[in-house]
């Protein structure tokens, strides 16, 4: 089965499984509608009443946008919705707020449905991504038989995310039979519309002669070019991968550049890409490509990195904690052993043997053999 989509995060094994070259993009984001979580209007109404509200408003329309606002602001609110502690004393009030969760994702699937089915592409994309999610779906288990038509059709009606997962979908037969060179169709319609995630995944493709393609590295950099140019929080790759082709080269395609390489990593890192913070986090710690020795952003660029659970940079951050840096970061046995804690549990085995060391001598945590 593949991996479910979040909202924002690492990228998942559709591209990376057939990539040797960097990290690839999720297959795609819920959309972002963070101007409509009930969190902005908290202070003003209570969640009930901003609820009430907006059905009233969807009610009194026929606008097929101002519905499908007040759809995604249910599934919205449906994941922020406090559910009570699972106590046997509490068992009914967790019953009651679970049946309540449930019915806001029933309704707002049944509005979704009805826009989707009279052509609202925004809606069509919405559903099938929930579907996508595991959202509204029997067990809340991924549906793609449901979600790919749906991708397709939102496609057809001109919607750029939706043809870039409809081609994730064809490349790893998910809802849909493998087929590269119908995926190779969607990611170009996506690219058309200058979908970075769609404009990166043919770079790579051209890069490494992927999707029924013949390498060409001079192809695969120019789509490489183009993606970093819309680079954004969700497909900050392409920057990360220019990055590692100015670091090595190309014979004749690119040359070797690194102060380039830098810059391009640091717009990464910036974006919140961790592969790129952790980079830059070893750049200035040990003074690679041409990058001064600079705890200070070295530290800042791992704790980026560590920030999205980037295990390595946990681990770096140890390292930091171990020596501290004189005006920049206090010595602290303490968080040295809970940086490397959190990259053990993970599963990180250099890790595991710090911990394992901290734990016999005693570093930052009380001495405890048999742990």
């Amino acid at each position: 089965m593949p991996e479910s989509f979040p909202p924002a995060g690492p990228g998942s094994r559709s591209i990376a499984a057939q990539s040797t070259r960097g990290p690839s993009p999720p297959p795609g984001p819920i959309l972002d509608h963070s101007h409509l979580r009930p969190g902005n209007h908290a202070a003003l109404l209570s969640h009930e009443r901003t609820l009430e509200l907006y059905r009233a408003n969807a009610k009194k329309t026929q606008d097929p946008d101002i519905q499908f606002e007040f759809a995604v602001f249910m599934i919205d609110a449906s994941k922020s919705m406090p559910i009570p502690e699972n106590t046997p004393g509490n068992l009914l009030q967790v019953e009651k707020a679970l049946e309540k969760r449930e019915d806001l994702i029933k309704e707002a699937m049944t509005l979704l449905k009805r826009l989707a089915d009279r052509g609202h592409p925004a809606s069509q994309y919405f559903l099938a991504d929930c579907y996508a999610n595991g959202i509204g779906t029997p067990k809340n288990k991924q549906d793609f038989d449901r979600a790919y038509p749906l991708f397709v059709l939102a496609a057809k009606h001109g919607h750029p995310d939706a043809a870039y997962r409809a081609g994730t979908c064809c490349e790893n037969g998910w809802g849909c039979r493998r087929e590269s060179a119908k995926a190779l169709q969607f990611f170009k319609k996506a690219a058309a519309s200058l979908h970075p995630g769609a404009m990166y995944r043919l770079g790579i493709a051209e890069l490494n002669g992927e999707l029924g393609q013949s390498k060409s590295p001079k192809e695969g950099v120019k789509w490489l070019k183009r993606s970093a140019e819309h680079a954004t929080a969700e497909f900050p790759h392409a920057l990360h991968e220019l990055a590692l082709l100015h670091e090595r080269g190309i014979d004749n395609v690119v040359f070797v550049d690194y102060e380039y390489a830098t810059e391009l990593l640091a717009q990464a890192a910036e974006l919140g890409y961790a592969p790129s913070a952790y980079r830059l986090g070893e750049c200035y710690e040990y003074g690679k490509l041409g990058c001064p020795q600079d705890p200070a952003l070295s530290i800042h660029y791992y704790n980026i990195a560590a920030q999205q659970n980037h295990w390595d940079a946990c681990f770096a951050l140890t390292a930091w904690y171990l020596v501290g840096s004189p005006g920049v970061l206090p010595q602290s046995d303490t968080e040295a052993f809970l940086w490397s804690q959190k990259a053990a549990d993970a599963g990180l085995v250099k890790a595991m043997y710090a911990v394992g060391y901290f734990l016999e001598v005693g570093i930052g945590t009380p001495p405890d053999l048999p742990q």
